[in-house]
């Protein structure tokens, strides 16, 4: 039986965010952007859409496409705290998502929908219920494979949903212009279309040894996906750790300043390395204490900007130790980072002008597991090794 894949993407997510922090932006155009004054454009709202503003685009431009559009800066605490609503929220119907942005994940709903008689109305139940605790709009596709529920995803915008079955695709994907399909690059769609490939059922349908040329080690992938194959594995992250920390007991009770310094440092080195070794940043510094009953005692304190490096780290614990416990006989010492995101995650936040390039490389990497897949081997194909034509 086929499994029943979901994607679901957000709608102009950081424009949506700010509308939630502040209700009168609701219905005016509205885009993101790094200054009110300078800068590009991060994202936009679909009223802002309307006057042809685009992502990446000069904010001079678009105050001149629109000159009464609200222009505000980004608020990555906010984007945050509602990326995390969202995909909690999602963990309702199965726990096996896959995260492809801070903004849009991959649930495998097969279990959740195997008894569902009514596909499209238990999925407007699930997106009007979204949007009714916590304001978010959001596209859903629902398919048999990842590359389908995302193409149907992106079929309606905003509010839509879309199903896709195999027997769908000739009606729904093949129309569709080849710079549509997802994973074709911007510098490869004019190349396809100067050998006559402008839609995706011109490339389901050719056989060109040209075309090959073109997409190169992808052409099978593409092949498949525009003919309503691929993967359907959605791949779930492995369990993030809450907190990484360590801590060491001393041979004897002390309260040598230089050698619980010193202590303190090698441990806060081995937090770093533990962090950047899983790619995990964090903005909560906890020391711990055991005196010479071994009673425990813990101070805490937040910072502002996610980190993983020892300076940063150690600058938090040391101060805590001098205010808290310095001279005061000890046993054990010990220091965490807690409060934890992937790293990468954080810097598609901290990159919102880059948010093209990102895409680009979330469909790299659905390409990469279809190749590997068909290989079935891990690991065979590199991402620049898939782009080694789109440079040309």
């Amino acid at each position: 039986m086929a499994k029943i894949i979901m994607h679901i993407d957000l709608n102009a997510f950081y424009a949506t965010a700010e509308t939630i922090k502040d209700p009168s932006l609701e219905g005016k155009p509205l885009i993101i952007a790094g200054s009110s004054r300078r800068g590009i454009v991060s994202t936009a709202s679909y009223e802002a859409r309307k006057y042809g503003i685009r992502s990446a685009m000069p904010t001079y431009m678009a105050r001149k496409l629109c000159p009464e559009v609200i222009i505000r800066g980004v608020d990555f605490e906010l984007y945050q705290k509602l990326s995390s609503e969202f995909f909690g929220y999602i963990k309702r119907y199965t726990n096996i998502i896959e995260i492809a942005s801070i903004d849009e994940c991959y649930a495998d709903m097969t279990e959740c929908m195997k008894d569902v008689e009514d596909p499209e109305k238990f999925l407007k139940d699930l997106q009007d219920l979204l949007y009714k605790e916590t304001k978010l709009k959001c596209s859903i596709g629902l398919a048999p494979t990842k590359f389908l529920a995302k193409m149907g995803s992106d079929y309606k915008k905003p509010m839509g949903i879309t199903i896709i079955r195999r027997k769908d695709v000739s009606k729904i994907i093949w129309p569709l212009p080849i710079k549509d399909m997802y994973g074709i690059g911007k510098k490869t769609y004019p190349r396809l279309e100067k050998l006559g490939i402008y839609k995706i059922g011109d490339l389901a349908t050719t056989e060109s040894n040209e075309v090959k040329k073109v997409l190169g080690k992808s052409y099978e992938v593409f092949k498949m996906w525009a003919n309503g194959y691929g993967s359907d594995e959605v791949i779930m992250e492995a369990q993030d750790p809450k907190s990484i920390g360590h801590s060491s007991t001393f041979l004897f009770d002390t309260d040598d300043y230089d050698e619980i310094k010193d202590k303190l440092f090698q441990l806060t080195q081995e937090v770093s390395a533990r962090a950047k070794n899983e790619e995990k940043i964090g903005t909560t510094v906890t020391i711990v204490i055991k005196d010479t009953d071994f009673k425990s005692f813990t101070r805490s304190k937040t910072i502002t900007e996610a980190t993983n490096e020892v300076d940063d780290i150690f600058k938090v614990a040391i101060e805590q130790y001098d205010n808290n416990f310095a001279g005061r006989p000890i046993r054990l010492i010990g220091v965490t980072l807690s409060n934890l995101i992937d790293k990468s995650n954080f810097y598609v936040q901290m990159n919102l002008f880059n948010m093209e390039e990102h895409r680009e490389k979330c469909a790299t990497k659905l390409l990469i597991n279809e190749l590997n897949n068909k290989m079935k081997k891990p690991m065979l194909i590199k991402a620049s090794e898939l782009k080694k034509e789109d440079k040309k």
